[in-house]
């Protein structure tokens, strides 16, 4: 396979139905910015760790885990790749976070 190449599967299967699970929470005590660090699973075979939660200008939302490049600029390292799988993830992050802490 030529780099740059993909492989694809066909079909939207993020969108429609791959199960998503918050496996932990890491709530912050900080009023702005990250508000807690959180682990989620993909289809029970796949696990993404240091997606956050942020407060920004137009209240919350989810950040995939980045690194800082060699530029000093900050890079997404786990990126969906449809609207649908990010809002999925986005969503099923955001309910987790806003539920009462067990």
């Amino acid at each position: 396979m030529d780099r740059g190449e993909g492989i694809q599967t066909g079909g939207n299967e993020m969108a429609q139905g791959v199960p998503i699970e918050v496996k932990r929470i890491n709530r912050m005590e900080a009023e702005g910015g990250t508000q807690a660090f959180c682990d989620v699973a993909l289809g029970g075979t796949f696990l993404v760790k240091g997606v956050r939660v942020v407060a920004g200008k137009k209240g919350l939302f989810v950040s995939m885990p980045q690194e800082q490049g060699k530029d000093g600029n900050w890079y997404d390292t786990v990126l969906p790749l449809t609207k649908e799988a990010r809002q999925r993830i986005s969503e099923t992050v955001l309910a987790a976070f806003k539920a009462p802490a067990p």
